[in-house]
């Protein structure tokens, strides 16, 4: 077990991007929401307050027990939670007259501070919030104030309480806050004495040894999709479980280009035993007739279920069921906020495991999709798959707009083929987060050679993002595109038009279904 931080969450859009950054800085942490602060153990090092959509002032605004926090471990307010912090300790809060979101410049006011050592005076920090702290009453002290605000940075005076407490009305956690990240650094490894711990190798030497202590000769079964997830949780259960491990992939007709193939023989290639199934014919005929999109995900994720049920059948002695579950997931399912109001059906198979009668095991929820990469690379995934883009659950039913049939599937997997092929030889594909053809129900006329055409319309999609919540378009060379865009209209029959789109998400999102 190593030594962790508690990030206790109010609702903030920032929350998961606090725990990024301390994870980036190799300690472990653990999202919790402020109304479920587990039983604080001896492997809890320090506790961070992250912001809030909620205002202090409001009566039903979030409170938690402060007094029994700071008794455990140094504590650190970030925006509400500094706030909070000020508010009942005596302080005031008000409602600012002026806006104070953006950009801004730190001033720091007692260089003494060990938040600030070696931070850089007026450097950049990114405000965004609507009140502000008038009074800190008489247990904190101004460490820094900013060209917006009079309090920007607080902390404990002497031995007011049993640890450390420091408080940021700024969100050190984002990318404008220049030197935000040596500010965390300096509450974790100078105010709370933590040391790097949290490495991929650490990470999967632990992870092994936990699932041999767990499934012990237990049979396991996992569904797996030729995606990074699932390929590391099942390296992770090979070392653990070796052959004890059964894994099932299924061709649902809707993947890439030969991809069925060519990851079956990566696999085997791993070591792993590996029973493929093609059911494209049974996707493919009852998605004939059928446009609306969360209909498509439905049908999907029920012959999905069905598939591997049926195929699960074969392995009578298994008692556990394996997925890919990542800490963004998990988050989610106990967020603040409360699980999405719409989840894309393609993610909810929580049916699998009753059905089946099984247990279940995750050996990735507790990482990000960046760590999920380099524990990849720890246990010698293939960087085919290990840098792989992420890919739908229901695969290219999600970019064909419209009704899917084979010829319709064909079409598109030869324009997306054509444009990942370029993407990799042009050498641009690990810079892209994630990239695809998207085929829209939309023709246009066009002319090829003496003939009017009359054919789809097709638009690629390629982006930039770090764990697909926010998301921007890449820029790619004008000569990329108008290669690929030829290469596509002289190659692909059914396609005479190509568009690039250039939307972020938000507002958009990244597939366009």
């Amino acid at each position: 077990m190593q030594d962790k931080v508690l990030i206790l969450d109010f609702g903030s859009q920032y929350t998961q991007l606090i725990a990024r950054r301390v994870r980036e800085l190799e300690v472990y942490c653990e999202i919790v929401p402020f109304n479920k602060v587990p039983e604080l153990d001896s492997y809890t090092k320090a506790i961070i307050l992250s912001g809030s959509p909620f205002s202090v002032r409001q009566e039903d605004s979030p409170r938690v027990d402060l007094d029994n926090l700071i008794a455990h471990a140094p504590l650190l307010g970030v925006c509400y939670g500094a706030q909070l912090l000020s508010i009942c300790y005596g302080g005031n809060v008000a409602r600012s007259d002026k806006r104070e979101y953006g950009r801004a410049h730190l001033d720091i006011t007692d260089k003494n501070d060990v938040l600030f050592q070696n931070v850089s005076n007026h450097s950049q920090i990114w405000m965004s919030h609507g009140d502000t702290i008038v009074d800190l009453g008489n247990q904190f002290k101004v460490t820094a104030s900013s060209d917006m605000i009079p309090v920007a940075a607080f902390s404990s005076v002497g031995d007011t309480f049993k640890n450390p407490v420091h408080a940021l009305q700024f969100h050190p956690e984002v990318y404008h806050s220049t030197e935000g990240t040596k500010i965390l650094s300096n509450f974790l490894f100078e105010v709370c004495n933590l040391k790097k711990e949290w490495t991929a190798s650490s990470f999967v030497n632990d992870t092994i040894a936990s699932l041999k202590a767990q499934l012990g000769n237990d049979e396991v079964i996992l569904g797996l999709s030729g995606g990074v997830d699932s390929s590391v949780a099942a390296l992770l259960l090979h070392k653990a479980i070796g052959a004890n491990l059964k894994c099932i992939f299924v061709d649902n007709g809707l993947l890439r280009k030969n991809e069925f193939e060519s990851v079956l023989e990566q696999y085997k290639g791993m070591g792993l035993n590996v029973d493929g199934v093609r059911a494209a014919d049974l996707f493919l005929g009852e998605l004939k007739g059928v446009t609306d999109p969360e209909t498509k995900r439905k049908i999907i994720g029920r012959l999905f279920i069905d598939v591997f049920a049926e195929e699960a059948k074969m392995f009578k002695d298994a008692k556990w069921l394996a997925q890919g579950t990542i800490y963004p997931d998990v988050i989610e399912s106990i967020s603040v906020k409360g699980p999405s109001a719409t989840i894309k059906s393609h993610h909810n198979v929580g049916g699998l495991p009753e059905k089946l009668h099984l247990k279940i095991v995750e050996p990735l929820k507790y990482l990000f999709k960046d760590e999920v990469r380099k524990a990849g690379k720890e246990l010698g995934l293939y960087p085919e798959i290990s840098g792989r883009h992420p890919f739908p659950g229901p695969g290219l039913a999600v970019r064909i707009l419209g009704e899917i049939t084979p010829e319709r599937v064909k079409t598109l997997q030869e324009a997306d083929d054509i444009f990942i092929s370029n993407l990799k030889s042009w050498g641009l594909y690990d810079s892209v987060w994630q990239a695809g053809a998207i085929l829209t129900p939309i023709n246009s006329v066009g002319v090829m050679g003496d003939e009017r055409t009359y054919e789809n319309v097709a638009a690629l999609r390629a982006v930039h993002s770090t764990d697909g919540m926010t998301a921007d378009w890449v820029h790619l060379p004008y000569d990329f595109l108008a290669k690929v865009s030829n290469e596509i209209i002289n190659n692909v029959r059914g396609i005479n038009r190509v568009v690039y789109d250039i939307s972020s998400k938000p507002p958009a999102t990244i597939e366009w279904e």
